[in-house]
């Protein structure tokens, strides 16, 4: 295997077999927001975002627009608390605090990680069939051709701290190539490689199979798209399949291709852990199914 740290604990790629027991649906744990929710004060921004229209810094942009109203008043100031009964409306629709859903998918190729397509091509969400009006949206981007591990969700405040590369969460990449790798290469994947200007490097990769080299695994935190392709590509690479096996803590172990299903309290909590500053899913709000 060829790494960056030879003193490393051998870890990281092991996730890509971690055992992981899916989530069983909920049942009776169902918590509805807005339910017990009419003293409870908050930040307009983050009302805004429990609605699952954006993440909080895009409220804020509204806000400062002049798009959003509190119970009939404009208003263009942040750091605004409301009550979660109170009447606020964007861009004259009124919004309500959603019941959080968080869904995992194992994508299928030939479906497109967007809500709606202009050009009539399947989406990820004609293969997510919920009760209720509650809208989700993918947690990031993988292209058509790039198959696993996806999060839907409405929580839209979430999904923006997980994506931004800024909090660089873990990937692991099944990559096929269309020949052998060689360990230089390797090696040159771990030091770095140029792109558009910018050192990327992955954390750690090897070959899945020894006695197949055209397969690796790759660990990697950087949250560009297309980065895995592009990495392979300038090696002088084609990628045949692409499978993403891990994300921010979550694997598609016992999911086959193309079903879902709903995170467990306790993924739901671990992904808000990965939040810099924040212990855990706030207890008033562990509404999901």
């Amino acid at each position: 295997m060829a790494r960056g740290n030879t003193d490393k604990k051998k870890k990281g790629l092991k996730s890509y077999r971690t055992r992981h027991r899916p989530g069983k649906s909920p049942g009776k744990q169902v918590e509805n927001l807005r339910a017990n929710h009419q003293d409870i004060s908050i930040r307009l921004n983050r009302f805004i975002a429990m609605s699952g229209i954006c993440s909080r810094r895009e409220a804020d942009n509204l806000i400062l627009k002049g798009l959003v109203t509190v119970n009939g008043e404009k208003v263009n100031q942040l750091g605004i608390q409301v009550k979660t009964g109170d009447k606020i409306c964007v861009e004259g629709r009124r919004i309500y605090p959603e019941k959080k859903i968080y869904i995992l998918l194992n994508k299928p190729k030939d479906y497109i990680t967007t809500v709606k397509d202009p050009q009539g091509r399947k989406t990820v969400l004609d293969l997510i069939n919920i009760p209720g009006k509650e809208r989700i949206f993918p947690a990031g981007r993988l292209d058509r051709a790039t198959t696993g591990v996806l999060l839907l969700t409405n929580d839209g405040d979430l999904s923006a701290r997980l994506t931004h590369p800024r909090y660089q969460q873990k990937k692991i990449y099944h990559v096929f190539l269309d020949k052998a790798v060689t360990r230089a290469d390797m090696q040159q994947i771990l030091e770095g490689i140029n792109l558009d200007g910018e050192t990327v490097k992955a954390d750690e990769v090897s070959y899945v199979d020894e006695n197949d080299k055209t397969q690796v695994g790759m660990e990697i935190h950087s949250g560009k798209y297309h980065i895995v392709r592009k990495i392979f590509e300038t090696l002088g690479y084609k990628i045949k399949r692409l499978d993403r096996v891990y994300f921010a803590g979550l694997t598609k172990k016992n999911l086959t291709r193309g079903r879902w299903r709903y995170l467990t309290p306790k993924e739901v909590s671990m992904l808000y852990r990965k939040i810099p500053g924040n212990k855990g899913f706030p207890e008033k709000h562990k509404g999901h199914r």
